[in-house]
């Protein structure tokens, strides 16, 4: 991969935009989007003279990318650099980013209402409203939490058929309008 195409140029650019609305730096979420629709393996100085940034910010971009299992590293017979690749199944993907994003937001935030829940118990300075608001919100992240536990567990052609069953779901469970 020489140079970028318009289409891959736009691609990228737009996956690092909505990168940042998700939380993630733009140039991780580039070096991904350039891996993705990369056809072969990439090495870090050829993702940093595509997208022209810095190679130091390339490594870090990897590193991060390595440690949501989204980008792995990857050997090129006759080549001693190491090359990456981006995994090749999107539902994978979003899987992986998934269960990252639970284990360094929802699992914290759930520990920290049981901790608070379990001190409004026995403090009486907290009022009831509060320990009940706190019950409800630990409620809906135990039960979110526990359907995607065995969402993630199903293989993707099953998946995909759930997602596509879409408004049929509220018919089946007889909340059609």
């Amino acid at each position: 991969m020489s140079k970028l195409s318009p289409v891959e140029q736009k691609f990228i650019l737009h996956w690092g935009e909505m990168g940042t609305k998700w939380g993630i730096n733009r140039t991780v979420a580039q070096v991904h989007a350039l891996l993705y629709t990369s056809p072969k393996p990439l090495n870090a100085e050829e993702i940093s003279d595509l997208l022209a940034v810095a190679r130091s910010n390339v490594s870090n971009s990897l590193k991060e990318l390595q440690a949501w299992r989204i980008v792995k590293l990857v050997h090129v017979l006759g080549d001693k650099r190491d090359h990456f690749e981006a995994l090749p199944d999107v539902w994978e993907t979003f899987r992986r980013v998934l269960d990252e994003r639970k284990k360094r937001e929802v699992d914290p935030t759930l520990a920290i209402l049981r901790e608070c829940i379990e001190r409004a118990e026995a403090d009486s300075a907290t009022g009831k409203y509060t320990e009940q608001r706190l019950r409800e919100l630990a409620g809906f992240f135990e039960t979110t939490t526990d359907w995607y536990e065995q969402v993630r567990r199903w293989p993707t052609s099953a998946l995909t058929k759930f997602v596509k069953l879409g408004d049929k779901i509220q018919k089946l469970l007889g909340l059609a309008k």
